[in-house]
């Protein structure tokens, strides 16, 4: 049985992405698991199809939670659907806060089901604001868990990065909305409510490829010039950054832009990959593990294949994979000025085989 999933923050968009599909396709219905009720221990499973509503039920689960619902209810109810053979299409219509990938993986591992595609629905007149809000998901009533401190930005940016298809909705500035998600996403159709969405499943989603194309570990970013006041640039050079320095400027770094992410190598910790990842004004650092070239020969085959031929692309005879490799895009963003910045903080030739023992950064050490 073919699966869409369609995701997104903006309920309205979202709910009219569903029903598109439904309308488009013959023995289709939808599931939905409405999570409002959630902190009162209650998950509805909803079931519809293009009449509305067939179903809704109240689960029992172990947990109330996002991903005991999708082990405990939503995976096996797709896979009852699909033995019961009497549907050609289900669509999954996500939560509001819910990241897709969780979804989109759980679903693909099934070799009874068909992830034909992922949809991210969202609504042209809140996108570039959703997109630079300070807001917790608490703070709208969207959190999906007691410890869900995500911010509405950060979930807004997974949804809408991942897919292979987005639906605009709403009466936003349509060209402005399309230059802002190209850039975020490239690789998605970007389509409007009321388009004909059968064209896009007669595919497979590849949560691999996905993966690879959206983990900052080794996505390879490029520039765009502006377009509907909407840039994005890509900053990559091959000196290590001084880490107190680097540490000085982050909070400038991080308000120039939109969206932040890469990976980035610091003079203070020369064999360990440290990735980027910022919304807004909230920054998030990680160990990414050991670049490359700091791996004996024999654990370069445990490396995985998106992230090795990313890095042979750009070896360095001296340096190997270890560089800089950020991208920042945002709206009336002074690119010229955030470079600047950030050339700034590199080492300097004198610099350069120095001690660093002062680290701001020493907790994403290796351990």
């Amino acid at each position: 049985m073919r699966i869409a999933l369609v995701a997104g923050l903006h309920a309205t968009a979202r709910r009219r992405a569903v029903n598109d599909l439904l309308a488009a396709v013959p023995r289709s219905i939808a599931v939905h698991h409405d999570m409002r009720d959630i902190g009162d221990g209650a998950v509805h499973r909803v079931v519809s199809d293009r009449s509305g509503p067939a179903e809704n039920e109240q689960v029992d689960l172990d947990h109330a939670c996002a991903s005991c619902t999708l082990r405990e209810d939503l995976i096996p109810f797709l896979l009852r659907t699909a033995d019961a053979d009497r549907h050609d299409l289900c669509v999954v219509e996500s939560w509001d806060g819910v990241d897709p990938r969780l979804i989109a993986e759980s679903i693909a591992a099934q070799e009874e089901l068909r992830l034909a595609t992922v949809t991210t629905a969202v609504d042209t007149a809140h996108l570039t604001a959703d997109l630079g809000c300070d807001e917790d998901l608490a703070e709208r009533e969207l959190d999906i868990a007691q410890d869900d401190t995500r911010t509405v930005a950060e979930v807004l940016n997974r949804q809408v990065e991942y897919p292979n298809v987005i639906v605009l909705h709403g009466a936003g500035p349509d060209r402005h909305a399309r230059s802002l998600l190209r850039q975020l996403n490239p690789d998605a159709a970007i389509v409007r409510t009321g388009a004909d969405l059968r064209r896009f499943l007669d595919g497979r989603f590849d949560p691999a490829s996905a993966h690879a194309r959206t983990n900052p570990a080794w996505a390879r970013y490029t520039d765009h010039p502006e377009e509907e006041g909407v840039s994005t640039v890509a900053w990559t050079r091959t000196r290590p950054l001084h880490p107190e320095r680097f540490s000085e400027a982050l909070e400038e770094i991080v308000a120039m832009s939109l969206r932040g992410r890469g990976r980035f190598w610091l003079a203070s910790q020369p064999d360990t990959l440290l990735v980027w990842d910022s919304h807004q004004n909230l920054l998030m650092v990680e160990n990414g593990g050991p670049w490359m070239a700091a791996l004996p020969e024999a654990a370069l085959e445990l490396v995985s294949p998106a992230r090795r031929s990313s890095a042979l692309l750009d070896w360095d005879a001296a340096a190997g994979d270890r560089r800089q490799h950020l991208s920042f895009t945002g709206v009336g963003m002074d690119a010229e000025s955030l470079l600047s910045l950030l050339d700034s903080c590199l080492v300097t030739e004198t610099e350069e085989g120095r001690t660093f023992h002062d680290d701001p950064f020493a907790e994403f050490s290796e351990r």
